[in-house]
């Protein structure tokens, strides 16, 4: 069975209610209720983690290290700032897809570029909450692979 960490960070904690013309309507429980309905008919197991704060996004990508086969992250705004989270993503040296509910590459400037794609298997982005759905099945699909 594989094991698979999601990480929702800043600001998804309001997913339903924030700027729903850009994010939807969709809140975060009914996301988690998504990839749960994916690990079942795949036999795996999904945790999922959100904080707004970049420490507590590091942490839980550190202790990944000692279960999960894989990470599944959209770090939010911190996707386009955050060293210090590319950098673990890089060093749990788990396999990971990027998600964005939006297209970024669409949005402002400051969002297109991503310190995270470097780091991760893939990127999926603009395809609101199916993205979530989309990177369980790829990295489930990745992990069988090995």
């Amino acid at each position: 069975m594989h094991r698979i960490l999601v990480i929702h960070g800043p600001n998804l904690n309001l997913l339903g209610t924030r700027q729903p013309e850009i994010y939807g309507t969709s809140g975060l429980a009914e996301i988690d209720a998504a990839l749960d309905k994916v690990a079942r008919e795949k036999h795996a197991e999904i945790r999922s983690v959100q904080s707004n704060s970049e420490g507590v996004i590091i942490d839980a990508l550190h202790d990944a290290r000692s279960w999960a086969d894989g990470v599944i992250i959209n770090a939010g705004a911190y996707t386009h700032y955050s060293h210090a989270i590319a950098d673990a993503v890089a060093a749990v040296n788990l396999p990971a897809v990027e998600v964005h509910l939006s297209n970024i590459y669409a949005r402002e400037e400051w969002r297109r570029h991503s310190l995270l794609a470097p780091v991760v298997k893939g990127s999926i982005c603009g395809l609101g909450w199916r993205g979530y759905v989309l990177a369980a099945q790829a990295l489930l699909e990745l992990l069988d692979d090995r």
